[in-house]
């Protein structure tokens, strides 16, 4: 065998190196172009996204949703997905690797949903299409007569695509594809709202309320008038008839065929169907099985501290008759809606003062505190996090359901506020938001795993923050805690292992100290929500495990506001990436100190 010269094999060696590199650069700008392509192809799709980014044009539009229309878009992305299996993650930067795999899993997920058929179940018992529809008048940012305009468009667009729902929940019915029977009592309510005689009582009319003060000093009198003179015919030809269409549907045909049974195994290739679920929303690799025997250990763990808190507080009696007690008794509930919203405004303002305790980085967007709307309350959860575009108007929004009163706990009002506001989800989001350099894809992407978990996380974060102040407020957050450790159980109970509703609000009702009318409320919404109430406590647990990870290894080099930084620079990640991030952090982080 001939032998190489040592300066031959330096210039081998240079030639290999340049031939990678010339091939990654490649790799990159070939899934860059595939990246935009795919992207530019959503928001021409999705309306909703494309008014969420401010793209020219998309106020006017609405998003179709027929068989056609889910086709086109599952043969797209199957395309997609076949360009990227000709890139190699390899050849990229770590970060562009990152892009690669949550890319990769976006387009599983979208394809899935197509297999599935999970789009003739548009709506279950916490959210619909025609409760978002009934939110544009507060969505819509106004600041020309062209933007009225284009709202009175969308209006009269809005009929076709209400026919199109129907089309496919019809054909939901014809297969066997549907909400359970059993959580379908109320979802008429929000519908009946909208058969409105007097088109200025209607929810899509607010915008135009607005024009009658003058505010809008851009419109003369007359180009107001007129204005307002076009909403209403398109909410009384369009919009009201529209919603009678989908009440005489659910009455006359959906909610007497629907299913009898409650489980996701019993729809067609249900255990498919699920099993997607779990890979959308809990991102872990774990079977049904292993996440319910994980949600029994939690609930038996989390009762343990509950217990000890009984104890402190020297109660007479057992576990149930303490639930009891703080279900009844009038000093846990406000008497007011403004007083349940003043507590939960003072818990926002203390908590944000006291952010810097364990943040570097805190976003620049602001957020309010607000009611849920009056058209979803009765049958909605306690709270919930609003964001909003970075080009908005507005800030996001902490909403606090003061329908119920009677149901709305206050010494659960600062874990609620921690979760839903800061350092929570408004955190969270609105820093994802700010990630410029991310791709838009993935800056506008909510991994439920990441999203809910964190803002589980948050709920833990009040004791270092101080935020709960007596032993019930500390059981509140407990019975917070262990909410979302009995979704583990429900969850995969009843959409596996053959539980019964009755079963589901019984575990529910015995093991946290919830209202039973949240109780109800949120059983219902696992039932008609397969997989989804996994993502809290998967995501919560991870996180608290990687920080007891990372306070091990780097001892007093552990900071925890770096911790907290870092993880919040992701955006929003798929808790396997997270765990190899926090890896790779913790690493690094040795290494430099």
């Amino acid at each position: 065998m001939k032998k190489i010269s040592k300066s031959s094999s330096a210039i081998l060696l240079l030639l290999t190196l340049m031939c990678s590199n010339t091939y990654a650069e490649q790799d990159s700008a070939a899934f860059q172009a595939l990246l935009e392509k795919e992207w530019s192809f959503r928001l021409q799709e999705f309306a909703e996204m494309a008014r969420y980014q401010d793209v020219p044009g998309s106020n006017a539009k609405m998003t179709h949703v027929s068989e056609k229309d889910q086709l086109r878009r599952y043969n797209f992305w199957k395309q997609i997905q076949a360009e990227q299996a000709e890139l190699s993650c390899a050849k990229l930067s770590r970060e562009e690797c990152i892009n690669y795999r949550m890319f990769e899993r976006q387009m599983h997920s979208f394809m899935a949903s197509y297999e599935t058929k999970d789009y003739l179940m548009p709506f279950n018992s916490d959210w619909g299409f025609y409760l978002g529809w009934a939110q544009w008048g507060d969505d819509t940012d106004f600041h020309s007569e062209q933007d009225y305009r284009d709202y009175i468009t969308r209006m009269q667009a809005l009929p076709a695509v209400m026919d199109e729902y129907i089309t496919l929940m019809r054909k939901g019915l014809e297969t066997g594809f549907t909400q359970p029977k059993a959580v379908l009592d109320g979802r008429e309510v929000p519908v009946r709202k909208q058969l409105v005689e007097n088109p200025e009582r209607s929810d899509f009319y607010k915008p135009f309320l607005v024009l009658n003060t003058g505010t809008d000093k851009y419109l003369s009198d007359n180009e107001k008038q007129a204005l307002r003179d076009e909403a209403k015919v398109a909410v009384m030809e369009a919009v009201v008839p529209a919603y009678q269409r989908l009440l005489d549907f659910f009455e006359d045909e959906y909610f007497v065929a629907a299913r009898d049974s409650v489980g996701a195994s019993e729809l067609p290739n249900g255990k498919k169907f699920y099993d997607e679920q779990i890979y959308y929303y809990a991102t872990v690799d774990m079977t049904a099985d292993e996440i319910h025997q994980l949600g029994l250990s939690e609930v038996a763990r989390i009762r343990a501290e509950m217990d000890a808190i009984i104890e402190e507080l020297e109660f007479e009696g057992s576990f149930a008759d303490f639930l009891q007690f703080l279900r009844t008794d009038p000093q846990f509930y406000a008497k007011t809606p403004h007083e349940l919203l003043a507590e939960a405004s003072y818990i926002a303002k203390k908590v944000d003062g006291r952010l810097p305790m364990l943040f570097n980085k805190l976003p620049r967007q602001p957020y309010g505190v607000a009611p849920v709307p009056d058209n979803i309350a009765p049958f909605y959860t306690s709270g919930r996090y609003i964001g909003a575009p970075l080009t908005a108007d507005h800030g996001g929004y902490y909403w606090v359901n003061t329908s119920k009163l009677e149901s709305r706990t206050l010494y659960t009002l600062p874990a609620l506020t921690l979760h839903e506001a800061a350092p929570g989800h408004h955190i969270q989001s609105a820093l994802a938001l700010e990630q410029g350099d991310q791709p838009e894809f993935r800056r506008n992407d909510y991994i439920s795993a990441f999203g809910e978990g964190w803002a589980l996380y948050a709920e833990k974060l009040g004791v270092e923050m101080g935020i709960y102040e007596t032993p019930y407020q500390n059981f509140g957050r407990l019975t917070y805690e262990m909410w979302r450790a009995c979704r583990l159980v429900i969850d995969t109970g009843v959409h596996i292992k053959g539980w019964t509703r009755d079963q589901a609000l019984a575990y529910l009702s015995e093991n946290t100290a919830l209202s039973i009318h949240e109780v109800t409320t949120e059983v219902d919404r696992y039932i008609s929500w397969p997989g989804q109430a996994l993502s809290y406590k998967l995501g919560e647990y991870t996180i608290v495990q990687l920080r007891a990870q990372a306070e091990l290894e780097l001892g007093a080099n552990f900071d925890v506001r770096e911790f907290h930084d870092f993880i919040l620079e992701l955006g929003s990640v798929p808790l396997e990436i997270l765990k190899d991030e926090v890896g790779r952090w913790i690493k690094e982080t040795a290494a430099n100190r």
